[in-house]
């Protein structure tokens, strides 16, 4: 039966791509990062998904298992939530309708590929294999993956959480967790160079964790940076002539719909004054629980604007552009391949990717911010940023804006550009930022900034121009603001309190009113900032939205008093530091972190053991690309943990403490300077 198995998925593997693995080279670096060499992008993305699945294939096929409508038969009752998602936003259904006609034959070619080498890896290794019959997995299932996980980094899933709590109007929520971006001109630097910090803010493990790669083919692809575990080309990183990254944008993505439903039937609502019919697809989910799996059968409704639920507060129903485009991961492929920044603007110019802010810098001195996403042209008359009636074309957006009405920069004259998931309208000198007003106001584009972006401008001022060491010094730097703190809610009072007038809490106030507001590991009162921040964050948090909330004077007593009792309970001690609290942690390894919540070194942590905090998101893959005149980019790269997930390899944990310490490894995109130090080659096989 074994034997059955493996030829049933070698036929598979080589049925997509005519790929001769002898022809893939995969050489590891000291710190195990793949440097895949081939003639053609298929091949290279054959290589990819080896290299991949040799360190992380349990990840890999987390996002692969949505695709085959399968995570249920892994993760239970949670998984068969994906799964009856997967089918309720109906992902498979735009991949069928769109694959031929929408994909590129270039594109096609690679994923072949990259599907050939994931189930080639798959037969060679049966036993690493979550789910009986899962694969071989093809192409079209691989790209309803895609679909799914761009819709859930769109927002989607925390809409339908709303909609099925019955708590339907979303919420102007904080938003500190994200990513940081910058781009500096070659006329703002000391040396003539143009710079690029990649300093994206993910999960630490997990389905969006970063890999890192770099790949390189004789068809013009020579490009390292980061990917997400399944991913067959590089997300953000940097080539011979370029590079970019990415933040998360809060632009309006997606709109909910209430439905006029007829009192007489229940599957039909009112649309432009006629009654029309939902339409209804029984979902069979499997579900594992325990040694068994059990068949469930769920309906899924659909109406004219999409996705469709019934509650006891009405029915709804969501639309958004991730689900209506499956060309998201081919711009990611284009953007690899260009080679100047017209070619990358074309790429940008498909707006198939939903969302995410684009910074751009290149060795021919363009610099380059886009608040990107795909955006549909909406009536005016509307809150678009709340639920909208759903019975008129009036409200059925069809057809999306342009790149060109997005908010962007090319060259501006302060010769900078940063995003850390705040407004776009500050994105560079104050003078040439630009105006909200400016903008179709339907777009929803965010108005506000962060901790972040306040000090990124406090930072830049301080320059005329900016060394590379500068860039460095800006990146890592770890301390919030003057002024107010743009938190959950006004916690200006937590600073106001006369320590005198509280004998049992009285060194915790005057730690904190002492406090640098720097967020290294030896800060006390970072350490005492963190408890009251997470205290607040659950205790007003249950009260809905706080933004403009303004914290009582008799509320950050019971806040330092809180405080009090939590380190004495855990520690023994009121005068603890950060780097005691906070933890970054990787199996059995434990130790001290710096950074917080919505710092440029942003840290976001949950409870982990005896009243000690993990890291679980925040400063992740960082990468610092300088781009001389002449030559090739230089590179600095550094994981948050190391290249594999499996506690037994020696890069399970290699770049922790170059992590921690705030440095980085040298990196390089010249071949011949990778077979210098090249630790390990092979083909995948």
């Amino acid at each position: 039966m074994k034997k059955l198995f493996l030829i049933l998925l070698l036929c598979s593997a080589g049925a997509f791509a005519q790929i001769n693995p002898d022809n893939i080279k995969i050489m590891r670096d000291k710190w195990g990062v793949p440097h895949i060499f081939a003639k053609t992008d298929p091949e290279v993305a054959y290589g990819l998904a080896w290299a991949n699945a040799e360190d992380d294939f349990k990840t890999i096929q987390l996002t692969l298992l949505a695709g085959k409508g399968m995570v249920g038969r892994n993760k239970g009752k949670d998984g068969a939530t994906v799964d009856y998602v997967v089918a309720l936003l109906r992902c498979r259904e735009v991949v069928e309708e769109q694959y031929d006609k929408a994909l590129s034959p270039e594109y096609k070619a690679l994923i072949e590929g990259y599907i050939a080498g994931i189930n080639a890896y798959a037969a060679k290794h049966p036993e690493e294999v979550l789910v009986k019959g899962s694969f071989p997995t093809n192409t079209k299932e691989y790209t309803t993956s895609t679909v799914f996980s761009l819709s859930m980094i769109s927002g989607v899933d925390a809409v339908l959480q709303k909609i099925f709590k019955e708590k339907v109007k979303t919420l102007d929520d904080f938003k500190a967790a994200g990513s940081n971006a910058i781009a500096v001109h070659s006329s703002k630097t000391t040396d003539g160079s143009s710079y690029l910090a990649i300093n994206p803010h993910q999960p630490l493990e997990g389905p969006v964790a970063w890999y890192e790669a770099h790949l390189c083919s004789e068809e013009g692809l020579n490009i390292l940076g980061a990917l997400f575990p399944g991913g067959p080309v590089i997300f953000v990183g940097v080539n011979e002539n370029l590079g970019w990254t990415h933040t998360v944008n809060y632009q309006d993505k997606v709109d909910v719909f209430q439905l006029e439903m007829n009192p007489a039937n229940k599957k039909q609502y009112k649309f432009d004054g006629k009654w029309e019919t939902l339409e209804e697809k029984t979902v069979k989910l499997k579900v594992k629980m325990g040694a068994f799996t059990i068949p469930v059968k769920k309906v899924a409704l659909w109406s004219k604007y999409g996705a469709t639920i019934q509650t006891k507060q009405g029915t709804f129903s969501v639309r958004f552009s991730a689900n209506q485009d499956i060309r998201g991961i081919e711009q990611w492929y284009k953007m690899d391949k260009a080679r100047n920044f017209s070619e990358f603007y074309k790429a940008m110019k498909m707006t198939a990717i939903p969302g995410f802010n684009t910074i751009y810098a290149d060795k021919r001195d363009t610099i380059f911010y886009v608040s990107n996403g795909k955006i549909p042209f909406r009536a005016e008359g509307y809150d678009w940023k709340n639920t909208i009636p759903g019975n008129t074309s009036k409200t059925l957006t069809t057809n999306f804006h342009p790149l060109k009405d997005l908010p962007q920069y090319v060259n501006p004259a302060s010769g900078y550009l940063f995003n850390a998931n705040h407004t776009p309208f500050n994105a560079t000198g104050e003078k040439d930022n630009l105006k909200a007003k400016d903008f179709d106001q339907t777009m929803g584009y965010e108005v506000k900034d962060n901790n972040r972006s306040i000090r990124f401008q406090e930072m830049f001022s301080q320059y005329d121009k900016i060394s590379f060491d500068d860039l460095k010094h800006i990146k890592y730097d770890g301390q919030l603001p003057k002024g107010k703190l743009y938190f959950p809610a006004n916690t200006d009072a937590l600073f106001q309190l006369n320590s005198s007038e509280y004998a049992d809490i009285q060194p915790l106030i005057e730690n904190l009113n002492s406090w640098d507001r720097k967020t290294n590991v030896d800060s006390k009162g970072a350490a005492i900032f963190l408890v009251m921040l997470n205290y607040f964050t659950a205790e007003l948090g249950k009260r809905g939205d706080i933004t403009d909330y303004v914290i009582s004077k008799d509320e950050a007593v019971a806040a330092f008093r809180y405080v009090s009792s939590y380190m004495k309970e855990h520690f023994g001690r009121t005068d603890i530091v950060l780097g005691d609290l906070q933890k970054l942690v990787r199996g059995d390894i434990e130790k001290p972190s710096w950074g917080l919540p919505d710092v440029i070194t942003a840290m976001h942590t949950r409870p982990y053991k005896d009243g000690k905090l993990k890291v679980v998101q925040g400063e992740s893959y960082i990468g610092l690309i300088k781009f001389p005149k002449e030559g090739l980019p230089e590179i600095e790269t550094v994981l948050n943990f190391g290249q594999s997930t499996h506690a037994d390899s020696p890069h399970f944990a290699d770049q922790m403490d170059l992590y921690l310490s705030q440095k980085t490894k040298k990196m390089t995109l010249d071949k011949a300077e990778v077979m210098k130090t090249v630790v390990k080659t092979y083909s995948p096989k």
